[in-house]
C-alpha cells in the first residue's frame, strides 16, 4: 500500500488536506505559534494579503520576516506607507536602511505599476502595498509579477468582507496587550486557522511593562 501512494503522490494524482509545506517555500517568521500554525512560516514569495488595523503591531509582526528576506542584498520597498516609517525601530530590527526604498504616489493606479514594476525586478525581496483597491485580474497580474521576481508582495488593508484573492496566504489581525491575535482565513495549501495569539513581549517587552503598569493604576484608582 505505501508503494501505490508513494507513487501516486510522485505523478501529482493524490491530493493532501495539509499540503502547505509543498505549497510554497517558508521563511521563519520570528515567532514560534505563527511558524506551527503554518507549517514553518510565511511564503518566501507570490502574494500576502493581511487584515488589520493600522498601528496595532501588525509592521511588529512582520520585521522578524522582512529582515531575513532581505539578507541577499535585495531592497525592501514600502509604496505609499500611512506614516513616516521609523529608522530607528526598523535598524534595531535587524533592516538594512541602505536597503529601504520608501516610494509615494498620488493614486491606485500609480501603486500597483510602482508594485509590479518592483516584484517583476529582481532586485526587490519585498514590498508592502497598504490600502489599495485591488481586482482579481489585478491580484494575479501581481501574483505573477512576484514569482517572476522571485518576491513577495504583502498587501495591508482594513478588515472587510472582501472579494477572496488569489493569495498564498490572507491573515486578519486583532489588538492585544501582549502582540496581535491572528486568524488565518486562507493559506495554499493548508487550511484556516485562529484565532491564536503572537506573543511579541520577547522581542518587545516595552509592550508587557506598559500594559502592566497601566493594570496596577487602574487598581490603585479603583
Amino acid at each position: 500500500m505505501s508503494a501505490l501512494l508513494e507513487q501516486l503522490t510522485r505523478r501529482q494524482l493524490l491530493w493532501h488536506g495539509n499540503s502547505q509545506q509543498a505549497a510554497y517555500q517558508a521563511v521563519a517568521s520570528g515567532y514560534a505559534e505563527l511558524d506551527k500554525q503554518l507549517a514553518g512560516g510565511l511564503p518566501a514569495n507570490g502574494l500576502i494579503e493581511i487584515q488589520t488595523e493600522q498601528g496595532i503591531g501588525e509592521l511588529r509582526l512582520l520585521l522578524p520576516y522582512l529582515q531575513q528576506q532581505h539578507q541577499d542584498g535585495r531592497l525592501l520597498v514600502m509604496i505609499s506607507p500611512p506614516a513616516d516609517p521609523c529608522a530607528d525601530m526598523l535598524a534595531g530590527a535587524g533592516i538594512n536602511l541602505a536597503q529601504l526604498l520608501v516610494i509615494s504616489v498620488k493614486n491606485n493606479k500609480e501603486a500597483l505599476w510602482a508594485a509590479e514594476q518592483c516584484l517583476q525586478s529582481g532586485c526587490v525581496a519585498a514590498v508592502l502595498l497598504w490600502q489599495v483597491l485591488l481586482r482579481l485580474a489585478q491580484a494575479r497580474r501581481l501574483q505573477l509579477a512576484a514569482e517572476q521576481g522571485n518576491a513577495s508582495l504583502i498587501l495591508l488593508r482594513r478588515p472587510q468582507a472582501a472579494l477572496s484573492l488569489p493569495v498564498n496566504l490572507s491573515l486578519t489581525l486583532a489588538a492585544h496587550p501582549y502582540g496581535v491575535l491572528l486568524n488565518v482565513n486562507k493559506r495554499k495549501g493548508g487550511w484556516p486557522a485562529g484565532p491564536f495569539l503572537v506573543d511579541m513581549q520577547s522581542r518587545w517587552p516595552a509592550l508587557s511593562y506598559r500594559y502592566d503598569g497601566l493594570k496596577q493604576a487602574q487598581r490603585k484608582a479603583g
